[in-house]
């Protein structure tokens, strides 16, 4: 008896004690780590194709896989996009997967944007892999999110490929979820160069006003109101953070839609709010990326 009263006390300081130290982590670090948000965004969800994909492009494209650089001694292979017919110089757009990686949607998505007069190359930030099920998901975003660096060193030659290669006056960057958050750092890494930046939500998004303050480009912002990934008080810390640096930032955040609403992958589609969306932004990259006066 003696001895089970002992093993049970063990027990109850060890709950206790775990109890404390969880709680207190909590109140030290209030910020979820993204990539546990992005698996409680994700774990019911599945890659499939969402309507927004199912829209042909509006003018005939031409693909291909191409070689944008390398990294460790490995071939960075893309998938890129531009208008069958074109003559003229276009614009180029750096397309960002989401988290479940460089899939058929995300190339289904490149070629759409492509039909709307962009040089469009869809990166591949997971080394050729992509995640059928939330738990294959989860685990290439925690390898790609230990290694930032080989990330960007990657988008770097992906910009070098669009500028050298395709020869594109200008060049935008695009991306969901986890490409979201890419594509703010690509701007981040391109702050006088990048000539627009699309974030369709992404966790981790940056709100540091002396990171923020670089920024040179026009930036758009989509955002979700049931999403915590980020949540309505990070996108408004962002969007204050860049007013009082006297930027002007256009952010939307949709009403009654959650993470992952306008994803090319995925079940949690809003027809309403992606299409709205989608038209924001075609309008937002035309008048930045094809303008002559931008």
């Amino acid at each position: 008896m003696r001895r089970f009263l002992g093993l049970a006390l063990v027990i109850f300081l060890g709950i206790l004690l775990w109890g404390n130290q969880y709680s207190g982590n909590a109140s030290e670090n209030p910020t979820p780590d993204p990539v546990i948000q992005m698996w409680r965004s994700h774990q019911q969800d599945l890659p499939i194709s969402s309507p927004l994909v199912a829209v042909e492009p509006s003018q005939p494209v031409e693909t291909n896989s191409v070689t944008y650089g390398s990294l460790n001694n490995q071939d960075l292979v893309g998938y890129l996009a531009r208008p069958a017919q074109a003559e003229e110089s276009l614009p180029g757009l750096i397309i960002i997967h989401e988290w479940w990686g460089l899939n058929d949607n995300i190339k289904m998505m490149t070629e759409r944007l492509a039909g709307e007069g962009y040089v469009a190359l869809a990166v591949d930030l997971y080394e050729g892999k992509v995640g059928d099920t939330p738990e294959q998901a989860r685990e290439l975003v925690t390898a790609a999110r230990n290694n930032e660096q080989q990330l960007k060193n990657n988008i770097r030659q992906a910009y070098q490929y669009l500028e050298q290669e395709q020869n594109v006056p200008k060049i935008g960057s695009i991306g969901w979820c986890f490409g979201g958050s890419w594509s703010l750092n690509t701007a981040l890494l391109f702050p006088k160069e990048l000539d627009a930046t699309v974030i369709y939500y992404g966790g981790g998004i940056e709100t540091n006003p002396n990171q923020l303050k670089a920024l040179e480009m026009p930036i758009l912002g989509i955002f979700g109101e049931l999403d915590d990934n980020p949540s309505v008080e990070t996108v408004r810390q962002f969007e204050t953070a860049l007013k009082d640096l006297g930027k002007s930032p256009e952010i939307y955040i949709y009403e009654n839609a959650d993470h992952a609403f306008a994803n090319p992958s995925g079940t949690r589609y809003n027809a309403e709010a992606a299409e709205d969306a989608w038209k924001k932004t075609i309008t937002f990259l035309n008048q930045h990326l094809k303008s002559v006066a931008n």
